[in-house]
């Protein structure tokens, strides 16, 4: 088909499988009305099923929920909540702050990007694995490919707090046992067992769930974009409530410079 023909047929209409807004009569989403077949969903159901075009157990949806409130820190010398706060300070929009901190939370090794390549991994080496692969194998081509293993090893403290009460919660709802939670762990016991130090972080555990539960990379990805947004707003309203421009000054003791010493500065003789 050539572009031409693909304006065209796509020329005055707008063709959806995921739903349209009807003014004063209806909404449909995913082919279902969302004010009378939807109505009593949850936010998180509703947010999965537009995701996924699936409906998910009461236990399911139970962890998916954890695997957001486990991680909202409202803490804003996190690089995210940083952003959030600043903006804050800097008397910016609470929609324009949150905006700007939920779009560095894209970072690749600590935010998103670490998230989907780990959840890559898990489904790619299960299969590699079914069909005769060893570990060794598996560690050694993502390690050639990415030159890291996406959610084991952690900054400053090799442990992560997050990952025994998402487990605990996950045996409580049954659904701890699932073959990519286990994978998730054999590949931790795998490089301790090598020698590398490296502990599976919270990155890790969630896209192992999140593979479990049935969502493709992509559509982890998409379902964990909210996941740090409940600790966001805390540090947004505390920095805007703080007087302006006080959040994180540093003194120039601080600043390391290595330019030109320290000058006397006269007064211009007066014309």
């Amino acid at each position: 088909m050539s572009n031409a023909d693909l304006l065209r047929q796509n020329t005055d209409t707008l063709k959806s499988r995921m739903g349209a807004f009807f003014p004063g009569e209806r909404t449909v989403f995913r082919g279902c009305d969302l004010h009378a077949d939807l109505k009593d969903m949850s936010w998180v159901d509703l947010y999965v099923f537009g995701i996924t075009g699936r409906r998910h157990s009461e236990e399911q949806l139970r962890l998916m929920n954890a695997l957001w409130v486990y991680t909202s820190y409202p803490d804003p010398r996190l690089w995210n909540n940083r952003v959030a706060a600043l903006a804050g300070s800097a008397r910016s929009t609470g929609n324009l702050g949150v905006s700007a901190a939920l779009a560095v939370s894209e970072a690749h090794i600590y935010g998103r990007g670490n998230g989907i390549q780990a959840s890559h991994f898990f489904v790619d080496a299960r299969i590699r694995l079914e069909a005769g692969d060893s570990m060794a194998d598996c560690v050694r081509d993502e390690m050639a490919r990415h030159g890291r293993i996406a959610g084991y090893g952690r900054p400053l403290i090799n442990a992560d707090e997050r990952n025994a009460p998402l487990m605990e919660l996950a045996r409580q709802l049954g659904l701890d046992a699932g073959p990519h939670v286990e994978l998730a762990h054999t590949l931790e016991r795998f490089l301790l067992d090598g020698g590398r130090n490296l502990r599976m972080n919270y990155g890790g555990l969630a896209a192992a769930f999140g593979a479990d539960l049935g969502l493709s990379p992509q559509e982890y990805y998409h379902f964990m974009f909210p996941a740090f947004l409940a600790g966001m707003q805390p540090c947004f309203i505390e920095a805007r409530q703080r007087p302006e421009g006080t959040l994180f000054p540093l003194s120039t003791s601080h600043i390391l410079y290595d330019g030109a010493p320290p000058r006397s500065w006269s007064k211009a003789a007066e014309a």
